[in-house]
């Protein structure tokens, strides 16, 4: 079976890596950007997300580039605490949460893919059309240095991100992604370790917020930091994602958000580089899959980063699609096989016997392919609908918003403002959603092919 990937992100490299755990070995990875910088900023992992690199054999690869937070802490804009909870191992997963830089992620999922594939990705490939055969083959057509090339595929993956092209040539009217009146400023800052070296610390409210998480362990009091500045009203939807700007305007903006131990205006003026992304998603589609043609990650759900869980659904994607994908063939070869012995007691022309076995076969891997697909979509696309619409509900960051509509000026006893049982289910429901409720995730089923132990 030839499979293409459109896109070399953590999606499309993660899928590469569990379609090649699942027994597959004819795969190319097509990447529109001429080198894989590793670009970007910090990232969690939660612990679903890690669970599959784990399986994939990743995880020691991984644990090295960040650090795990122990605790995640919810504010208001003044330092108030609303909610704290435990994270990881500390919250009872049998994986870890972990932080890592986005562009160092990239770079060791690539590493892997060549380590266990060989040189499959190819780089300078836009994708620019796309047709699919009466065999029900897909024929993708790229742009390149050399001019236009086309290849055909049983099986192509979007993997290309929030601007898939892939997306755009099954829904051209969809245009952009649609802003949410918000800015992010997202960079990385030597800052004094934060609370204990492991704390994620969430400020604000649906006006105005800042993220920070360590990527890194304490040296001498320090620490690196990712952080991300958010605010309403400021910017416009159609800004340049790798646009770097001036720390300073973005530092005066929190000019008063120096709280017990967070020195916020600091950590943005002390930036490396900060970037600036428009706060956008996609609208939830009725279909991913077209033909043998299919999505995953951000080209099929994008959401706002309320819940950091957009590289971890990626990550699930790829796993979903791999095993859904190895077990139906599994199950057609062992069809297969079956109808061939007994075709071959029937039958003493041999000839006509192997050309209705390859005839069986092509149509045993297509059949394979549609229930794989089928298999994948209702396993994945009804659950990121309702988690998109959760994100856009602020997800988890939901305790934050509550208590500025309920107590603007601050409080004295966060309990007067949203009872400890509110605050628990709005934590425990977005779990639930995303699908990482501890006890849900421990004792589901592996997704490794083979292995549903």
């Amino acid at each position: 079976m030839r499979i293409g990937i459109i896109g070399a992100g953590i999606g499309g490299l993660a899928t590469a890596l569990s379609l090649e755990a699942a027994g597959f070995r004819d795969i190319t990875v097509h990447e529109r950007t001429d080198e894989i910088r590793g670009l970007g900023v910090g990232l969690n992992l939660l612990p679903h997300a890690i669970r599959e690199l784990t399986e994939l054999g990743l995880r020691d690869r991984v644990e090295a580039l960040g650090i795990a937070p122990e605790t995640l802490v919810y504010m208001n804009r003044f330092g108030q605490h609303i909610w704290s909870e435990p994270r990881g191992l500390a919250a009872g997963y049998r994986w870890p949460q972990l932080s890592v830089h986005r562009g160092r992620l990239q770079l060791a999922l690539r590493d892997a893919v060549v380590e266990r594939l060989g040189d499959v990705i190819r780089l300078g490939h836009r994708l620019v059309a796309a047709e699919s055969g009466d065999d029900g083959s897909e024929t993708v057509h790229f742009a390149t240095a050399d001019g236009e090339i086309a290849e055909t595929y049983d099986l192509v993956i979007g993997a290309d991100g929030i601007h898939s092209a892939v997306r755009a040539l099954r829904y051209p009217a969809e245009g952009a992604p649609p802003w949410s009146g918000l800015t992010l400023w997202r960079g990385v800052s030597e800052a004094p370790v934060l609370v204990d070296g492991r704390t994620m610390i969430m400020a604000g409210d649906g006006e105005q917020k800042f993220v920070a998480y360590p990527l890194g362990v304490p040296e001498n009091g320090r620490q690196r930091l990712n952080f991300i500045a958010e605010r309403r009203g400021i910017g416009h939807p159609d800004a340049d994602w790798n646009r770097s700007v001036d720390p300073g305007p973005i530092a005066e903006l929190f000019a008063d958000w120096v709280f017990d131990g967070l020195d916020v205006p600091a950590i943005i003026a002390n930036a490396e580089e900060i970037l600036e992304y428009p706060m956008v998603d996609r609208d939830a589609l009725p279909q991913w899959t077209y033909g043998r043609t299919t999505l995953v990650g951000d080209a099929a759900h994008a959401m706002y980063p309320n819940g950091s869980n957009g590289g971890s659904q990626a990550i699930l994607d790829a796993r979903t699609l791999a095993f859904h994908l190895g077990t139906a063939v599994q199950r057609a070869t062992a069809q297969r096989t079956t109808t061939q012995g007994a075709t071959a007691q029937r039958t003493t022309t041999q000839g006509a016997t192997a050309q209705r076995t390859t005839t069986q076969g092509a149509t045993a891997q297509g059949d394979a392919i549609d229930a794989a697909l089928a298999g994948y979509e209702e396993a994945r696309r009804p659950a990121m609908t309702a988690l998109l619409a959760g994100t856009r509900a602020t997800g988890p960051e939901r305790v934050m918003l509550l208590a500025a509509e309920r107590a603007p000026q601050g409080f004295t006893r966060i309990d007067d403002v949203i009872p400890r049982a509110e605050r628990e289910e709005i934590a425990n429901a977005y779990k639930r959603a995303a699908g990482f409720d501890p006890s849900i995730l421990n004792e589901r089923s592996s997704l490794s092919v083979g292995d549903r132990a």
